[in-house]
């Protein structure tokens, strides 16, 4: 016992020594930093928009001027990037992490990308000998916020492990999903749900008030019964006031949706909840509501029945 104990005190006092980069400082990236810096590690930060980083640096974070310079002064650096096009600029592109990558050095993209983009960029590190993990993480700004996110991981156990301290700071949970692609594909199932059962709420929601029920009612039934979900409760009174403050972007959800389209076309299985979800987030985001809460999904829906009316 006494043994297993000096391992894992050892093991934890490793990772305290990791010099640890992050880049990208969004709705996610920022809070994730911010409990890696509380907790003591050694962290580096880069975003596109610098004032950004600011918080994190008078939080005594340390700041570099790109990715490349980043990866090249840590021995772990974390990505949490808007879409799959952003996360291959700032890992390959023009003065991207690639290149400040050297063997025994670890990325770890914690984007949510489809998993063609996380197969290319995970070719482009090995390439460098260092290791690659994809990580997206289930949860969204509060989860965040708590250290209480879902890491869904792929690619070089080496690396889980040695990073596996650092996500149990920024979540509640990680399990290992073998071969890369399988943490992008996971996450893109878990998000199609997610945005199938918000678009299914906000039909339910509007049908209710339509008919002279109260929504609010409503949602308590739904949030006592078998098909009860933290979301629901979370975002239903909310919606009911027609406000969505953003917790995860509506432009992401739609995203999510048409790379998890994309997926079920490749094994060719029908997802046709998915499939009509998707273009009602494609309404709400033609509508301009791209930056706000996925929640606001409910508005494309008002807007259908006013039409109709």
């Amino acid at each position: 016992m006494s043994n297993l104990g000096s391992s894992l005190t050892d093991a934890t006092a490793a990772a305290e020594k990791l010099r640890v980069g992050f880049l990208g400082l969004g709705i996610m990236g920022s809070p994730m930093a911010e409990n890696l810096v509380k907790s003591g590690y050694d962290v580096t930060v880069w975003n596109r928009t610098k004032s950004k980083c600011d918080p994190l640096i008078n939080l005594g974070a340390k700041y570099q001027a790109s990715p490349q310079k980043v990866a090249a002064s840590c021995d772990v650096t974390f990505a949490m990037l808007a879409d799959p096009e952003s996360a291959l600029d700032v890992a390959v592109g023009e003065n991207g992490a690639v290149s400040g990558l050297s063997p025994g050095k670890g990325y770890v993209d914690v984007s949510t990308v489809d998993a063609a983009t996380s197969n290319l960029v995970s070719a482009r590190i090995k390439d460098t000998g260092a290791l690659f993990l994809e990580a997206p993480v289930s949860g969204s700004k509060k989860p965040a916020e708590d250290g209480q996110l879902i890491f869904l991981t792929a690619g070089d156990k080496a690396l889980y492990e040695r990073v596996a301290p650092l996500l149990d700071i920024m979540g509640k949970s990680k399990f290992y999903l073998g071969e890369v692609g399988n943490g992008a594909a996971m996450k893109l199932v878990v998000n199609m749900i997610m945005g199938s059962m918000m678009a299914s709420f906000s039909e339910g929601l509007l049908l209710s008030e339509k008919v002279g029920l109260d929504p609010s009612i409503l949602v308590q039934v739904v949030s006592q019964g078998a098909i009860s979900a933290p979301m629901y409760s979370l975002k239903g009174p909310s919606m009911i006031q027609s406000l969505y403050p953003t917790a995860f972007p509506l432009k992401h959800q739609q995203k999510d949706l048409r790379l998890a389209l994309g997926l079920a076309e490749s094994v060719s299985q029908p997802t046709p909840i998915a499939a009509a979800a998707n273009e009602v987030y494609k309404v709400a985001k033609s509508h301009g509501l791209g930056d706000q809460d996925f929640s606001a999904v409910i508005e494309s829906l008002k807007s259908k029945m006013q039409q109709r009316s």
